[in-house]
This record gives structure tokens, sequence and C-alpha cells, in this order.
């Protein structure tokens, strides 16, 4: 009972800390999680996992109609993963709607995931946004419940400069004690990471490991290699050119397609980093439509189409996002066949 009222009480100084805007002190691995019914406070064990080469799924977060996230299913799809030989699941990024879930719907998916799959498959936490102070409020919630990495987007719409990047991210290493992949996404952002600005964070936050590059462009690959070295984790945001990506030095790809065919691409990714480029083209040819179609509509409106019309998950979505239009989904079908996935 003392233990319980230490620990509520640490909690409680934690949040008034994070209201009042100063930066948090780290805390230890081990995570701390409550539960909805009856708050009590427990202790979830558990070191934190490697982050892998390979394919991590961007994983979608199922609701029931009504828009509530939907548990059940969000169980069923990390045991598949774990099945699957998925490398690394991604949670409360873009694909599963974060920017629309509130922080203890946060925890309850965070909670989930950690009982499911914790020590399984290396677990990431989408906690980007514009304000440091709230990414470090996000960040210290993954710690909290068993996170092992964080993935932080660049602050959107207000479009820092590449010194605005390095204090930014810099602020948050600092604050909380948690491996860091940045996320570069220019096309959602308006901000893009520039090579050596990559290098520099890592190099003066050794907490920074890698960064996921959403450009598409697979000469970033040669570029932050000569600047950042070959320690630093590059992996694909890009699933249409994922495997080039990972031939030409990547360590993976962050996916939406592995959604879909989580199998399929952990074997394309083995294949990549292999530098089996014969057996990669094999792989990734029935893909090629799927990867491009996942991206008729907004991310993540036809990925989670596609696995209500594999029978995964329901149709639910939250607005502003919607239902995927009827014209869009022959199309859809026509991929999903050709990639096997129905």
């Amino acid at each position: 009972m003392i233990r319980q009222v230490l620990v509520l009480a640490l909690v409680a100084a934690y949040a008034t800390t994070c209201s009042m805007g100063f930066v948090v002190p780290s805390l230890p691995v081990t995570a701390v999680t409550t539960s909805r019914r009856n708050m009590v406070v427990m202790k979830v064990e558990g070191a934190r996992m490697p982050i892998k080469r390979g394919s991590m799924v961007a994983l979608v977060t199922p609701m029931k109609p009504d828009g509530a996230v939907d548990e059940g299913q969000l169980r069923t799809l990390l045991q598949w993963h774990v099945a699957c030989q998925t490398d690394g699941v991604v949670v409360l990024g873009t694909t599963g709607e974060a920017s629309t879930l509130s922080f203890e719907e946060r925890a309850r998916v965070l909670d989930i995931t950690a009982e499911e799959i914790k020590g399984k498959i290396p677990i990431v936490v989408g906690t980007g946004t514009i304000d440091p102070r709230t990414v470090v409020k996000l960040t210290q919630q993954a710690v909290n419940h068993g996170a092992d990495a964080s993935l932080v987007v660049t602050p959107y719409y207000v479009k820092p400069t590449q010194k605005g990047l390095v204090s930014h991210f810099g602020y948050v290493a600092e604050a909380v004690d948690l491996p860091c992949l940045l996320y570069n996404v220019p096309g959602r952002t308006g901000s893009d990471i520039k090579p050596e600005t990559a290098a520099e964070v890592a190099a003066k936050n050794p907490s920074v490991i890698g960064i996921k590059e959403a450009t598409g462009d697979v000469s970033r690959v040669a570029a932050i290699r000569k600047v950042a070295g070959n320690k630093f984790l590059l992996y694909s945001g890009d699933d249409e050119t994922g495997a080039e990506f990972v031939l030409k030095g990547g360590d993976g790809v962050i996916s939406v397609t592995s959604n879909v065919v989580p199998d399929v691409m952990h074997q394309l990714m083995m294949a990549a980093l292999a530098k089996d480029a014969a057996l990669t083209e094999q792989l990734n040819k029935p893909l090629e439509l799927l990867h491009q179609r996942l991206f008729l509509q907004s991310n993540p409106i036809p990925a989670k189409w596609a696995l209500y019309r594999m029978g995964k998950i329901g149709a639910g979505i939250r607005p502003p996002m919607t239902v995927m239009e009827e014209e869009f989904h022959k199309p859809l079908e026509e991929a999903l066949k050709a990639a096997g996935a129905i």
C-alpha cells in the first residue's frame, strides 16, 4: 500500500511538472501503468529490446463504428504480427491516427501493445508534435508504458529552421531517456531534415539512433551515411521505394504495406538486407500495385479498408478521416489480389 501511495505521488508530481512546462527528468526503464477500473498503479517489468533491421509495421488502430478503439482487434493484429515475424511495431503514428487519440486512449493502446508483444517485437511509439514540451510528455508516457524507442516527427506546419530542428530534438533527447528515431516526412510537415542536420542531432544526442526517411529519395541513403556513419539506422518511410532504399544500404522500412502482408514484407526486407537483388525483385513485384494503391486516399484510409476487406478489423475510422470511397474499392481489391492478400 505504501509503495502504491509513493508511486501515485510521483505520477502526480510528474503531471504537475509537465503542466508547468519544466523539463522532466528521465525515469527508469521499469514502466508504470494505471488500471482504468480501479486506478491501482502496477509495475510492468521488461528490459528494452534493441531496434531491429527489417520490416517495421506502421500499425493502424482498429476502431469500432462509434470510433472507440477496438481493443480485441488490436490484440489480434499484434498477435498476427508476432506470427508473421514482423521486425518491429510502430504504434500511435500517423497510420495509427494518434492525432485524434486522447492521452488516456494512448495509454490504453500502449498497455495492450506491451501485454501482447513486449519482449517479442520491439515497440516504437510515435510521440512527435509541434510543442517540444508536449513531445516530452508523450515520450515519457511511452517510457512509462514499456516502449523500446520513440519515433519523433519534425514539428509540422510551423516550418522550423535546421537550427530549430537541432534544438527541438535535443530538448526531447535530454529530457527523456529513450532511444529515438527521427521522422522526416516533408510532404506532410513542410519541414525537411537535411542529412547534415540528422548527423548533428545524433552526434549531440547519443539516444538518437536513426531516422525514418519518407521523402522517397533513395539518394538520401548515401548522403546520410556519409555524414552520420554506418551505425545510424536508416529506415525508408516509403513502401514504393523501400526495397531499393535497403539495397542501397538502408536498414529497413517502416511500412504501411506491412499492415496487409506482414509476412511477405519481412521476407522482402531480409532479401534486400542480404543484397539478393533477384529475390528482392521477385518478392516485391506482386506488391507494387499495393504499395501504390494503399495511398489512393489519405493514409490510413486505404490501409484500414484493406484490413476490413480481409476480415481483420472493422470499418471504424475517426473524423476527419472517413471510410474509403466506393470508387476506390475495386482498384484496391485488384492490388490485394495481386499481393495474395485476398
